[in-house]
């Protein structure tokens, strides 16, 4: 079938809640991928950070094929399952924490983390959650009412009740609106969908003063900034410190759908038997491809480090040469932006044209989160892409 022919089978049969571009994707290897007409694209949105591996990964087809070829692609949480155990000892490891709480999207292990701290701040009467401006966590009721972005609760009033919002970089703010009712504290250490935006060093450790003055889980959003994104194997350790709770999503499962909420410290033992569960989570496919992930997590760190350093120079650069259209570059490893004085989907469309993948954040941010396995070659083609699109559009 033709791009068309599966634009207009959706169109009869999807619910209208998506702004879809008119390709579909068809296959991929490395960082590119063909759509339906035939037509190759440079892919710097790998799936909205989900395809760490790019595509086509040979260690993700074998591990996916074991699975598959054992017949057992689900057994349920009433038994263990070798791979999500294995996936939760090397996630520990990584990321020196103590407990793995297995779901199947950065929603729903959010969803667990504010769980985890309601019920550990239940008893002293602790049932408040402090989020940000800017902020998302993700589209479920919990997760959209923490998430601080007023156009996301546009139609699904009223939200949830015992939710605060301070302001992003602000501490004074959190300051403002902590008290003895604080349960958790939920942030992103950089803010993804709300435009690109990275945590004060000051701000985040003052965050884990706080929490610990006033008992309340410091919970850090690390759904789409984790995973190696930020040049670190997670963005915490980017800034010294550690939360309580960490949230993980899209590169965990290896382009399958894994989430995690990962305990540290106080938030050990807070969950018992019947508290939480997730039919699906550590569901075998996943885990296996999520071992693979794990155990690449260094080298695609390493990886993001180094290429996000010149992601960030060339996009510097570009930014530079149209001041009538871009106000900054900013961001951490491979997960930039440039914030543009014109709407993103202009850009982005112009970018899709030329064969390049872009998405936006926020209002007015052109977003790039490419493959982890991403090369300086491919990051001179983006660029040069990009400076055409924007050239044409000056």
């Amino acid at each position: 079938m033709a791009n068309k022919d599966i634009v207009d089978l959706a169109s009869a049969n999807y619910m209208d809640n998506y702004s879809q571009f008119p390709i579909s994707i068809r296959s991929g290897k490395g960082v590119t991928v063909t759509d339906e007409d035939g037509k190759e694209y440079l892919d710097f949105v790998a799936g909205i950070a989900v395809n760490a591996l790019g595509y086509g990964d040979e260690e993700e087809k074998e591990a996916l094929l074991s699975v598959i070829g054992s017949g057992v692609l689900h057994a349920s949480n009433l038994y263990y399952n070798s791979h999500a155990v294995h996936a939760a000892a090397m996630l520990n490891r990584a990321a020196g924490s103590d407990e793995v709480f297995f779901c199947n999207s950065g929603a729903e292990a959010n969803e667990a983390a504010l769980k985890m701290a309601r019920k550990h701040g239940s008893a002293k009467g602790k049932t408040e959650i402090i989020s940000f401006s800017h902020s998302f966590h993700g589209r479920t009721y919990g997760a959209i009412t923490v998430t601080g972005q007023e156009k996301y609760h546009k139609g699904f009033a009223p939200m949830l009740p015992g939710v605060v919002y301070a302001s992003f970089n602000d501490l004074d703010s959190v300051k403002a609106v902590i008290s003895e009712r604080t349960a958790g504290i939920i942030v992103e250490p950089l803010q993804g969908e709300g435009g690109i935006i990275p945590a004060d060093k000051g701000f985040l450790q003052g965050l884990r003063k706080l929490a610990d003055e006033y008992d309340a889980l410091l919970i850090f959003d690390e759904v789409q900034c984790g995973m190696g994104r930020t040049g670190k194997p997670f963005c915490f350790q980017n800034y010294g410190i550690a939360p309580d709770i960490m949230t993980l999503a899209k590169a965990l499962g290896g382009g399958l759908p894994m989430g995690a909420a990962v305990a540290f410290g106080k938030a050990k033992g807070i969950f018992s038997p019947g508290d939480h569960a997730a039919t699906f989570g550590g569901n075998a496919a996943s885990a296996a491809l999520a071992e693979v992930v794990l155990s690449r997590l260094p080298e695609l760190s390493g990886n993001a480090a180094a290429m996000g350093a010149y992601l960030g120079e060339k996009l510097r650069d570009i930014v530079s040469r149209y001041p009538s259209l871009c106000i900054e570059e900013r961001g951490m490893g491979l997960m930039r932006g440039i914030d543009l004085r014109i709407p993103p989907r202009d850009v982005v469309a112009k970018c899709m044209e030329k064969g390049l993948l872009v998405c936006s954040a926020g209002y007015t941010v052109l977003r790039f989160i490419p493959p982890l396995i991403v090369t300086e070659a491919d990051i001179d083609k983006a660029a040069a892409i990009v400076d055409e699109a924007l050239s044409e559009l000056a």
